[in-house]
């Protein structure tokens, strides 16, 4: 319990793993402990499962759902919660065996599986069944945002099943690891199409939008993570009380979408990426509330300002239950007043407006101008460059490499990485905004229904396109779409600032031979190589 392992995130130490008394993240050893034991009933739970199935309910997926997106990079900090889950989670176990605990010779079939045999495992084994397992956890946060506004997919929910049954298989080789590692992507995908029908279908298609940084006088208060629904509830009890709202990090693209552009006191964006919190809400006079990952262990001089609800979860800190009571919110907004006059914000590039809501439906909308300027030469070339965002060095490679994209470029953008270029003044090209915000990370099934789409109008295939992805990731759910990306068979990916420490070398080997994905090098040398394939 004094000392953990943990290599989920980019930011891992020495790009090797967490091993000491606490991660980068801020996680403790006995927490990293903790989800180990949350991850191993997972796997029990998924093995009881296993040939019950037809007596399988929603509250099982819903159990495992919650259990895995709660393991997600910067959800939980709080081991009571997370104890909280354990138990419940052997309860339901228990509903589908509970014949085991009075059994006199156990087979040991429905046991929890410890997860330290997968840590010392093979560097294969354990790197296939990582890519499983830290897929099932981006993909559970997909799941659960859908699942919020009613939505759920049978499919989805027994593969987090089968997943889970695989990485607790102690004789699966690779033979048998490697389909199942596909078959995430495979799954994702329809998983990122629930959610995006759940998102279009409750709040209507985002449209371009024009999003400021200042935050004017008066009680305000800031919502980070990428829950809508927490949104929807949180502006409904605001209205008509003289207290605007303000996004942060992933929260800005939800200034696209109608039903929540109708409410005027949503006024506009608040900060950058999540990992400059500590700097950025460090004299806020304003509550701070985090509905999904991204929250960093809050400093002694805000914490008793910032509030949680959903899976996130510090310790001290005071959560918004199942209620969605936003009172404490709205109470401290109250007292804490604002800030005296207007406050002029920028981004990290000096600018003082970012623009979102360039959904896959607003861009196809474009689709024959985009293509008459692709065929014309007006637009030379499409980048995607877009992911999450972190605090490791070398991350300022993609606002070098947005700024040297050429003038008769468009650049896709998507999740919280494009904090580091969104704010540059590009101009257009073609007609078209050079910079374009899809959206959240969830939203990279749009881009990939976008690229499709370009793809059958040119009458070849996605890799075949003047197209090219430069990414970075941080946590569990860019591994996801990564896998769907593999799935799909798009090759030629950038990949940075760094490579997953849990991909093995033979691994790594297996995925560049099959899709051809690299790291990133220079914003220059990797513009040249990208350049010289239109």
């Amino acid at each position: 319990m004094n000392n953990m392992f943990c290599f989920q995130c980019e930011q891992t130490a020495g790009c090797k793993g967490c091993t000491g008394a606490a991660g980068v993240c801020g996680k403790k050893a006995d927490t990293a402990a903790l989800q180990d034991k949350l991850t191993g009933a997972l796997i029990g739970l998924a093995r009881a499962v296993n040939g019950n199935e037809d007596i399988v309910t929603e509250k099982t997926y819903k159990l495992i759902i919650e259990g895995l997106f709660t393991a997600v990079t910067n959800v939980n900090f709080n081991n009571d919660t997370i104890n909280e889950l354990i138990e419940k989670i052997a309860l339901e176990k228990n509903r589908y065996v509970s014949q085991c605990g009075s059994c006199a010779s156990p087979c040991g079939r429905t046991d929890d599986y410890d997860m330290q045999k997968l840590w010392n495992d093979n560097e294969d084994i354990r790197s296939l069944k990582s890519l499983i397992l830290f897929g099932i956890r981006g993909m559970a946060a997909y799941a659960y945002h859908a699942g919020v506004l009613g939505y759920s997919d049978e499919d989805v929910n027994s593969f987090f099943c089968k997943a889970l049954f695989a990485i607790g298989m102690d004789d699966y080789g690779m033979d048998e690891l490697l389909p199942i590692v596909m078959e995430t992507g495979e799954v994702n995908l329809k998983c990122m199409a629930m959610l995006d029908k759940a998102n279009t279908g409750t709040y209507g298609d985002p449209v371009p939008t024009e999003v400021t940084l200042t935050v004017e006088k008066g009680p305000f208060i800031v919502i980070s993570g990428h829950d809508l629904y927490d949104l929807k509830q949180l502006l409904e009890q605001t209205k008509d009380k003289g207290i605007n709202v303000y996004t942060h990090g992933e929260m800005l693209p939800a200034h696209g979408y109608p039903e929540l552009k109708k409410y005027s006191h949503l006024k506009g964006n608040f900060g950058t990426a999540w990992q400059n919190q500590q700097k950025e809400f460090a004299d806020i006079p304003a509550p701070v509330l985090f509905t999904t990952n991204c929250l960093m262990p809050p400093r002694e001089s805000y914490a008793d300002r910032v509030f949680t609800t959903e899976l996130v979860s510090y310790p001290e800190l005071v959560h918004i239950g199942e209620d969605k009571d936003f009172t404490p919110v709205i109470e401290k907004s109250l007292i804490l007043g604002g800030y005296s006059e207007d406050r002029h914000f920028t981004g990290i590039n000096g600018g003082e407006r970012v623009t979102t809501g360039f959904g896959r439906n607003a861009v196809m909308s474009a689709a024959d101008k985009v293509i008459s300027a692709v065929k014309s030469g007006d637009i030379g070339h499409i980048f995607l460059v877009g992911g999450c965002d972190g605090a490791r060095a070398g991350r300022n490679y993609f606002t070098e490499f947005v700024r040297q994209t050429p003038d008769d470029s468009i650049v896709l953008t998507l999740a919280c990485g494009k904090y580091r270029f969104n704010d540059l003044e590009l101009g257009t090209t073609g007609g078209l905004p050079r910079i374009m915000d899809m959206g959240q990370c969830s939203d990279a099934y749009g881009a990939i229904k976008t690229a499709s789409a370009l793809a059958e109008a040119f009458g070849c295939t996605v890799n075949e396109l003047p197209l090219s992805m430069v990414l970075s990731w941080y946590e569990q759910k860019a591994v996801c779409i990564m896998l769907t990306l593999f799935h799909l068979g798009i090759k030629n990916i950038l990949l940075g600032p760094t490579l997953p420490a849990f991909i093995s070398p033979n691994v790594l080997d297996h995925l560049v031979n099959e899709y051809n994905i690299a790291p990133i090098t220079t914003p220059e040398e990797d513009m040249k190589k990208l350049l010289s394939k239109k």
